[in-house]
């Protein structure tokens, strides 16, 4: 069987908004929201930044950073859980819309995990054959989702998009994109739901909280034995980018060497869900913190409650 590498990375990052207006809205403080989730500013997209043409901005530079033309790809799968409505799904019209004449189209739903997940199908699918380039991408309009009301999630989310180009490569090549872990636990379902018309999301950011805490070390663990690796020949951890205690919770209980890059793109973007994983590898890509060829385990949380977790080469 052939392997899977990640051959092209985008992102598309919306206008930064600090925490002074959601403070004075919620009656907090930029100090509060700070000491609680590590957020700065959040990403607000505008009026003409849909789900889908953030997802084709980010597509697109996927395409143009691994040289590979549209027509080529063979599948385009959308992780997403803020689409306007239940049908269309978005992701035939983001291939439609990048010219990926030749291309199935997919929407992958699993929350903040989604891209993590979607990321696993494409270099499953490419592994075996089904396609030679798959495009995954995370996008989100998280602020249409968030009561601006609610102190709980008002302060924590922020939209965004970022894709990866996942192809070929050959058999018994080293590196590319490993086997995944996958956990889910259905019975904490109504921790974090959006439900309501229009669709309004309710969190218990504390159960979430020791969830992840409890859930995602070993996870992370799992993610490095089923690529042949430890925690300590990691290069990078990006992690879902909830909220910066968590990442620092996971940190402490892996105990990292401090040679390992850890993305902390919530400072910048806030939550972004399906999107902060791709989003949190390009800013450490772009800061030069990882350099192509780099061992990095992406670790995906959230809504279900579901997580995933995978180790590939920064492309």
């Amino acid at each position: 069987m052939r392997g899977a590498t990640l051959t092209g990375l985008g992102a598309h990052r919306t206008a930064p908004v600090d925490n002074t207006a959601v403070a004075a809205r919620l009656g907090s403080s930029d100090a509060w929201i700070r000491s609680r989730t590590g957020i700065v500013t959040r990403g607000v997209a505008g009026a003409d930044e849909s789900v889908v043409d953030m997802a084709v901005s980010a597509g697109a530079k996927a395409l143009a950073a691994a040289g590979v033309d549209a027509a080529d790809v063979g599948l385009v799968l959308l992780a997403t859980c803020s689409l306007p409505g239940a049908l269309p799904h978005g992701a035939p019209e983001v291939a439609h819309r990048l010219g990926c004449t030749a291309a199935g189209g997919s929407d992958v739903g699993a929350g903040c995990a989604g891209f993590v997940y979607a990321l696993a199908l494409a270099a499953d699918a490419v592994r075996a054959g089904s396609a030679d380039h798959v495009l995954v991408v995370g996008s989100e309009r998280m602020l249409d989702v968030v009561d601006p009301h609610d102190r709980g999630t008002a302060m924590i989310f922020g939209d965004g998009a970022g894709a990866v180009l996942v192809s070929a490569a050959a058999p018994g090549a080293e590196g590319g994109v490993a086997r995944p872990v996958w956990s889910a636990d259905g019975g904490q379902r109504d921790r974090l739901v959006a439900d309501g018309s229009p669709p309004r999301m309710r969190m218990d950011g504390q159960a979430v909280y020791r969830w992840a805490t409890t859930t995602l070390p070993a996870l992370a663990r799992r993610a490095c034995d089923a690529a042949g690796c430890t925690v300590a020949d990691l290069d990078a951890l990006v992690p879902h980018q909830a909220n910066r205690r968590i990442t620092d919770s996971v940190v402490a209980a892996l105990g990292l060497p401090d040679r390992v890059a850890v993305a902390h793109d919530v400072v910048d973007a806030g939550n972004t869900s399906a999107a902060s994983v791709p989003l949190a590898l390009a800013r450490l890509v772009e800061r030069g913190e990882v350099r192509p060829g780099d061992r990095a385990l992406l670790l995906g949380f959230g809504a279900g409650l579901a997580a995933a977790g995978l180790v590939v080469r920064v492309p």
